[in-house]
């Protein structure tokens, strides 16, 4: 997991994801007037990105979704999980829907910088999913292809200790922070306790990742979500950045620029990395947009390290 031609594969179980079930006969319509994408089109076997607003239209959370044929299952945060499970619940009604914790059914494996070949060896199948979110199903799970080339596995998790030797064949196992970084390097945005309930979806980019429609219809937030696309002008966009310290960030420290002085915040951090490359960190940082162009923005203080900007694979609109 390091995007450097040459080097050997790597995988990592993704301990810090959960899995929350719905299953039933209306488990998609239910989630599609909860979630920010489009649910109820979505055609089995696929993954999808979507988020989950407060009435404010404020993320209070980013899923990846897997529609699977009879199941969909919504990947978060493991620290997210029970609070978002027991919101969902209490909209169910009279749905005929029926919402489990997945968690203790599958185990989640990511793969990357592998060849196709020692992919097909890693899930005994001769047949790979070719574009982004496709999802193929092998004997002991499902595979999709997400951005920057990687793989990630659903497992069963009685068939997991065989897709881990499979896969030690062909890679080498690392720490989950290297899958972490290569998410913030995908510009994927993880909303964790510290920054809940402050940022449109368009803020985080949710919407330049595929997961806002525009055309859905009625879910939490969506009015507001709505208006800011047809109507409003974005201030902030979620940015990759770098930064070298010897003190790890987190979610929701704050950042400066010398435009909106010491005295207020012009950014926060969204996620960063648990681990550190050559005593720097990734992070994804909401930031005012004008001051990300100009570039000089600065971690907890004006007199706190700098900020490098990195591009992200895909663009934010001016």
């Amino acid at each position: 997991m390091n995007g450097q031609p040459g080097m050997r594969a790597a995988f990592c179980e993704l301990s810090s994801s959960s899995l929350i079930s719905f299953s039933g006969e209306d488990a998609a319509s239910f989630l599609h007037g909860q979630l920010t994408s489009d649910i109820a089109g979505l055609r089995a076997p696929v993954t999808q990105y979507a988020g989950y607003c407060s009435a404010k239209g404020r993320l209070l959370a980013t899923f990846l979704v897997w529609r699977l044929e009879n199941e969909i299952l919504l990947q978060l945060p493991r620290v997210l999980h029970d609070a978002l499970q027991s919101r969902l619940v209490k909209y169910v009604l009279r749905a005929r829907v029926k919402v489990t914790n997945a968690s203790d059914r599958f185990a989640l494996f990511g793969l990357a910088d592998a060849d196709p070949a020692d992919t097909r060896i890693a899930v005994s199948s001769a047949t790979l999913p070719q574009a982004a979110h496709q999802v193929v199903l092998f004997d002991a799970g499902a595979l999709t292809l997400l951005p920057l080339r990687r793989y990630l596995m659903l497992v069963d998790r009685t068939r997991a200790h065989d897709v881990r030797v499979n896969l030690e064949k062909v890679a080498e196992e690392r720490d989950e922070c290297v899958w972490q970084r290569l998410e913030i390097e995908a510009g994927i945005p993880l909303i964790t306790p510290p920054t809940q309930d402050e940022y449109v979806p368009q803020m985080a980019n949710l919407d330049l990742i595929g997961g806002v429609s525009y055309t859905k219809g009625c879910y939490p937030g969506q009015e507001i979500v709505a208006r800011t696309h047809y109507l409003g002008r974005l201030k902030q966009r979620m940015y990759h950045v770098r930064m070298a310290t010897p003190e790890p960030p987190a979610a929701g420290d704050a950042l400066y620029s010398s435009e909106f002085g010491p005295d207020q915040a012009s950014g926060k951090i969204l996620s960063v990395e648990t681990g550190t490359r050559d005593g720097a960190y990734d992070a994804l940082a909401v930031i005012q947009t004008g001051v990300a162009r100009d570039g000089h923005v600065y971690w907890r203080s004006l007199d706190g390290p700098a900020l490098e900007f990195v591009p992200l694979p895909y663009t934010i609109p001016s």
